[in-house]
């Protein structure tokens, strides 16, 4: 998978990773004011099957969407881009870039650490 969502897309993906599935109605409801036209976020779930990020379920005389590409899949691939683009493919200075960034100080990373080696 390399491909990239646009902002609206992005924002209606986390409302479907969020409800595991929605119809347009339910997605709707999730997003901020003032709230898009039905039209509008039927269009973008369309553009979203195209792309392969979501796929539908006919229930009644509508649809209920789902994510086929999970959230953790699509960041990691858009975490990677963002290395690859910015970052000349190193892992090290992104993360350097960040921390120095955001004024990190030695107990952040720390506990960063601990996160990241938790899970190990």
């Amino acid at each position: 998978m390399n491909k990239q969502l646009t902002k609206a897309e992005e924002q209606i993906m986390q409302v479907l990773w969020d409800l595991k599935e929605a119809s347009v109605k339910e997605v709707i409801e999730q997003l901020p004011e003032p709230k898009p036209a039905y039209n509008t976020v039927s269009t973008i779930i369309r553009i979203l099957e195209t792309k392969e990020f979501v796929d539908h379920k006919p229930v009644g005389r509508g649809f209920v969407y789902h994510t086929i590409i999970d959230k953790e899949t699509y960041s990691n691939q858009s975490l990677h881009k963002l290395m690859n683009g910015y970052f000349n493919g190193s892992f090290k200075s992104m993360v350097s870039f960040f921390v120095k960034e955001n004024k990190m100080d030695i107990s952040e990373l720390e506990s960063i650490l601990k996160e990241v080696n938790k899970d190990k």
